[in-house]
């Protein structure tokens, strides 16, 4: 019996070694997507050719920045300051030429390079050096500072190996990515790493939808390729984020997409020529999609009509909320600017509007965007000083806010425009829901749940009412001085 079981507890033991080896074996064995690829040379070897050193130097005339010293008067070293910092200061003014670094890389056998604007910007020489050592002058074919891109053109004596763009929209997270460029003017540098996000916002335009990678990516690097794993230009390396200068591993680049599409009126126009509806948007919050009764924040809501604009001839009215543009769904307010800029100008485009809870469909015809840069009016706000002038008319106080009718007095103290119509907030309850949301003294409540108000008496009329139905916020449309609106959502008091 003891030999029995002996013999049972060695074959347990050996089973459970069996069973631990192989489940191990079955681990280390992992598919080959999961391991990631043993090495990219083969891909990368033949791409080197076709990315390329951008250098360009601008004359620039130096200013000093510090002070100088003062030393006490009448001191016998006077003369011998005067001279010296009298001579740094020439030496400072005399123009000097300064060269910086970048990446591009080949997009056609004839000599039409892609890199980034900021590479390229106020240079008054552009040089492409290539992989083999020689140097070609480049010109500027077109470029676009909204989306960072240039179309650089150089005259090669042999046809160039060009490379071939891929689908940056079918990219997943955590597919591999190469990167190759000339990092700090290291020529022919790589760098692999996966996609870490997609479409993100990094503010730095109004079409920004970056591929965010892991792979290093530093000074230098701008303006080169991003390829997947089948040698296809997937992204341009544009940005980085670093407090150092180096790469920690955050790095954007420029969907392929994006890219293809400004590249080809570049070629073609030199310029870019860009859809237009003329609309001023903002983003609908959960406030906002709350007080307009939507199941849920998405769409763009129209705070403001550009006058004469395709939006306005069309019927689009401020606190419209736009949720399909051209037959596809309008996720949230930063994706309705691409998909109309993306759009061919003079196109009848079918627009879905969300109008006082009913559903809207509205016919426009693009216009062609205004390349031209547009001076942002500066918000005022009101001193406080004068308000007994203000308290001569009826006042109400509302959702923390004291509320006046706009007189002449107050028009003047909060420089409102003649154009400007509604409600003027005179005080302000730091502690109040309207503070809050950062209502101002000196703004203007032009209506209140899509209805116009004209009087103190009209807005705390209509706030009663929604606080009866049942209401959680009111959406404020609120002017400032000069005529610009904008949307709020004010929680209601309880």
């Amino acid at each position: 019996m003891l030999d029995l079981v002996a013999n049972a507890s060695s074959s347990l033991s050996r089973f459970t070694r069996t069973a631990t080896v192989a489940a191990f074996a079955a681990m280390v064995a992992l598919p080959a997507a999961a391991q990631g690829p043993q090495s990219v040379a083969d891909i990368a070897e033949p791409l080197f050719d076709s990315v390329v050193n951008i250098s360009t130097s601008q004359e620039v005339t130096g200013r000093r920045s510090a002070p100088v010293p003062q030393i006490p008067e009448g001191s016998p070293f006077q003369e011998f300051f005067d001279e010296f910092f009298n001579n740094q200061q020439q030496q400072d003014d005399r123009p000097r030429r300064v060269q910086s670094l970048g990446s591009g890389f080949v997009i056609s056998e004839d000599g039409l390079i892609v890199t980034n604007n900021h590479v390229i910007e106020d240079a008054d020489e552009i040089v492409v050096n290539f992989n083999d050592d020689t140097s070609l002058t480049a010109e500027v074919l077109g470029h676009d500072p909204k989306t960072d891109l240039a179309l650089l053109k150089v005259e090669p004596e042999t046809p160039l190996k060009a490379l071939e763009f891929g689908p940056a929209d079918d990219l997943r997270i955590g597919d591999w990515v190469m990167a190759i460029g000339n990092p700090f003017g290291l020529s022919g540098t790589l760098s692999v790493g996966v996609v870490s996000a997609q479409d993100r916002d990094i503010n730095s335009g109004p079409y920004d939808d970056f591929i965010q990678t892991d792979a290093a990516i530093n000074r230098g690097n701008s303006g080169g390729p991003l390829f997947n794993m089948q040698g296809q230009v997937v992204g341009v390396n544009t940005a980085i984020i670093s407090p150092s200068g180096g790469s920690i591993g955050i790095g954007f680049a420029i969907p392929s997409e994006i890219a293809m599409n400004v590249i080809d009126q570049l070629r073609e126009y030199g310029e870019t020529r860009r859809g237009w509806l003329g609309v001023r948007i903002q983003t609908v919050t959960d406030d906002i999609a709350d007080s307009l009764e939507m199941d849920e924040p998405h769409g763009a809501l129209v705070a403001g009509v550009t006058e004469d604009g395709p939006a306005e001839a069309a019927g689009i009215e401020a606190g419209d909320v736009i949720v399909s543009f051209d037959g596809k769904r309008v996720p949230s307010m930063r994706d309705l600017p691409r998909m109309v800029a993306d759009t061919e100008i003079g196109k009848e485009v079918d627009v879905v509007l969300l109008r006082k809870g009913e559903e809207v469909t509205i016919p426009v015809e693009l216009g062609r965007l205004e390349e031209a840069e547009v001076a942002e009016a500066g918000e005022t706000t009101g001193s406080g000083e004068d308000e007994a002038e203000a308290e001569e008319s009826e006042t109400r106080e509302v959702l923390g806010m004291t509320l006046s009718e706009i007189t002449p007095e107050l028009r003047d103290e909060y420089d409102l425009d003649e154009s400007v119509e509604g409600v003027v907030v005179v005080g302000l309850d730091p502690s109040g829901p309207a503070a809050e949301k950062r209502v101002t003294e000196g703004d203007v409540i032009v209506e209140v749940a899509q209805e116009t108000v004209a009087t103190p008496a009209d807005v705390a009329e209509k706030v009663e009412s929604l606080t009866e139905d049942g209401r959680k916020t009111a959406l404020l449309l609120l002017s400032n001085g000069t005529g610009e609106l904008r949307f709020v959502a004010v929680r209601l008091e309880e």
